[in-house]
């Protein structure tokens, strides 16, 4: 008996840092939406050269950061932190299915980490405008054109890892169904957002000529998804904090 509580109170660690975890990812979430929206970032609009990054870069280093997904890559890796939380409540009813979906969103991360060029377009950058030859200057934009066609926001490089990070959270909100944790309220806010955003992910990447209507539907999307993180968020906490107390 003592080992078992001993268990759980360890457990409690997975379901607190998973709750505390979800917040952060709203707070990152709502603040990737705030910006964008106001900052107008449509795919269309971004620079499509290696040079004009690295002028942008020059210019305002944190926009260059984020056209190049920075925001969300510091967002996949507070994620994995919310799916094993996740992964830990359900591992008693729902093992197989919660196993799945965690090793999809890690695999992701991982296809999405390998893939991101923003810190590494932003040292390119530095060294295109310290560097006064000419041909060393064209090399270094021959480089940056290399890492843009692996990690250009929107382009089939990063769509692998954009797609299974959405494609985890929608199967974890279909885990939740019969789970016995989440309300089904919860579940169904997590299907219905992550379902949109994964269409969105896949209009942008194949379709940008139809770029508004794939806004139209992250929109309603990125909301549902923060009212999930906040739903998973309380319900995390609440568990750890209620194993601490007892």
């Amino acid at each position: 008996m003592e080992n078992k509580d001993f268990n759980e109170k360890q457990w409690k660690k997975i379901y607190l840092m998973g709750g505390i975890a979800a917040l952060a990812a709203f707070g990152v979430t709502l603040f990737d939406i705030i910006f964008g929206t106001i900052s107008s970032s449509n795919v269309t609009d971004l620079p499509q050269t290696a040079i004009e990054r690295f002028a942008e870069f020059h210019n305002n280093w944190f926009m260059g950061l984020y056209h190049l997904d920075f925001v969300n890559l510091i967002l996949s890796f507070i994620m994995i932190l919310v799916y094993f939380g996740l992964f830990a409540v359900h591992r008693k009813k729902r093992a197989p299915y919660a196993s799945v979906a965690l090793i999809i969103s890690i695999v992701g991360v991982i296809i999405f980490v390998s893939n991101n060029t923003a810190l590494s377009m932003l040292d390119l950058s530095n060294k295109y405008f310290r560097e006064t030859d000419e041909i060393q200057k064209m090399y270094l934009a021959s480089a940056g054109e290399a890492l843009l066609v692996r990690g250009e926001h929107g382009g089939f490089g990063v769509f692998i890892g954009f797609c299974m990070s959405t494609f985890s959270s929608l199967c974890l909100s279909l885990v939740m169904l019969n789970g016995g944790v989440f309300g089904k309220k919860t579940s169904y806010i997590g299907i219905i957002g992550y379902s949109l955003l994964l269409i969105y992910v896949v209009l942008v990447t194949f379709v940008p000529l139809v770029q508004e209507f794939a806004v139209i539907m992250a929109t309603p999307g990125g909301i549902l998804a923060l009212i999930w993180l906040i739903l998973v968020a309380k319900t995390l906490i609440n568990m750890g904090m209620s194993i601490e107390n007892g």
